[in-house]
């Protein structure tokens, strides 16, 4: 009866928290992750006051948590649309790939941190945090921009490469060797291409199956059916999340959407629980000695996202200021980085620590990036980005360029990138 008590006095004490948390870093206009992480900090081990009753249970939480993490990111994008996405700007992800994981795999090398951590913490630097983005997304009101459909895509290739990249990192935590890691690799490879082919040609007889106008039926239907693949794929070292990820994927239509709004209060309390779980796992007295090596890897890994997304931009053919809009919204890394250090404290240590360091760093640059990374770099290097004097009347600062016969305005009054075209395809 004591144990239940306590378990109930930590666990409201830990949800009003969060709550409380979240409704200040919306006042601020900041992410509220890195508060999150704080909080687990400081009630966990070597933190001021360690939770002794709730551990285990918010450890579970923390796994559901992440479940639903993907399950919401994969009902975000069709099978058609991930496609799609790997036809045209696989280039993109080729180069964000070389440009964002590299620095993380050399700063374990240096480190002495061995092959394997450094495969880990090539993808705690590579990948950009999918909520964290479309949340400044739609700060900045952004969501009709011509150069939001580039960085969407670059999300989504971000995203489906962790289904191969996830189960490559598992087989190598596991130590399974070659024969064990290549069918690993090839299982996770087949249920992939499986999904997104079943996603493709039957993808509504999976909705209409699946589908429910009761919303209790369909959140337990969904549910069910998700932790059940989690937990098939993570037995098959898929990873849990990755087949959390696919069952989103397979869902589209009415139910995709349905199921969105159902399941989006579910996710942003598990995920919360999920982050105060990685805080309460890491020792603060560890983050001392790797708070340098984040700082570095922070400044580096925001130059690199910054030119990755002026070169995706660029392609696409955007202007000068929205490559850097481009590149200044991929900056933030989240929830990614943090599962793939989760997955490989057991290697090394230290990753835990670091990740935590860079990705509090991150998730506080990254709205900052994304606001000013444009602004900033016209007014250091102006040649970078010409803006030339408008006939009389026109505001001051604002442009206008021809762009395949069509007479576009940028600058402060002008609709920028976020009307000029309104073909374009956006994606909310």
């Amino acid at each position: 009866m004591h144990d239940t008590t306590m378990l109930l006095i930590e666990l409201g004490a830990i949800i009003l928290g969060l709550g409380i948390i979240g409704r200040f870093a919306g006042r601020i206009g900041l992410s509220a992750i890195p508060l999150y992480l704080l909080v687990g900090l400081a009630f966990g081990h070597g933190g001021i006051f360690e939770l002794s009753a709730s551990e285990e249970f918010i450890a579970i939480g923390a796994e559901i948590g992440v479940i639903l993490l993907l399950l919401l990111l994969g009902l975000e994008y069709s099978a058609s649309e991930l496609v799609d996405n790997l036809r045209t700007q696989y280039p993109s992800g080729a180069v964000d790939f070389v440009l964002n994981a590299t620095p993380g795999a050399v700063a374990a090398l240096v480190l002495g941190w061995g092959p394997v951590a450094a495969v880990a913490l090539a993808g705690v630097t590579w990948i950009s945090s999918s909520g964290v983005i479309a949340k400044i997304l739609t700060d900045l009101g952004r969501l009709g921009n011509r150069e939001t459909p580039v960085v969407l895509g670059i999300l989504v290739m971000e995203d489906l490469a962790m289904a191969v990249y996830l189960p490559i990192l598992t087989t190598l935590l596991a130590g399974v060797g070659l024969m064990g890691g290549g069918i690993t690799l090839v299982v996770a490879l087949g249920t992939v291409g499986l999904v997104l082919y079943v996603a493709l040609r039957h993808g509504r007889l999976i909705s209409r199956a699946v589908s429910s106008d009761n919303p209790e039926l369909l959140l337990l239907v969904v549910l069910g059916l998700t932790v059940l693949i989690a937990g098939i794929a993570q037995q098959l070292h898929v990873s849990a999340a990755v087949g959390a990820f696919l069952v989103g994927i397979a869902l589209s239509g009415e139910v995709a959407e349905s199921a969105q709004r159902l399941f989006t209060p579910l996710r942003d309390l598990f995920a919360a629980v999920f982050f105060v779980f990685f805080g309460l796992s890491t020792d603060p007295g560890n983050m001392p000695p790797v708070i340098v090596p984040a700082l570095i890897l922070a400044v580096v890994t925001v130059v690199t996202k910054v030119v990755t997304g002026w070169y995706a931009a660029r392609r696409a053919g955007i202007s000068p200021r929205g490559r850097l809009r481009a590149g200044g919204a991929l900056v933030a890394r989240g929830e990614f980085s943090i599962v793939i250090a989760g997955l490989a404290a057991g290697v090394a240590a230290e990753i835990r620590p670091l990740a935590t360091a860079y990705v509090l760093l991150m998730v506080i640059i990254g709205p900052l990036a994304a606001r000013w990374t444009e602004p900033a770099v016209r007014a250091l290097m102006p040649r970078l980005v010409k803006v030339s004097p408008g006939p009389p009347g026109q505001p001051p600062g604002e442009r206008r360029e021809r762009r395949q016969g069509r007479e576009v305005r940028e600058g402060p009054g002008a609709p920028s990138d976020t009307a000029a075209r309104a073909d374009s395809p956006t994606k909310p």
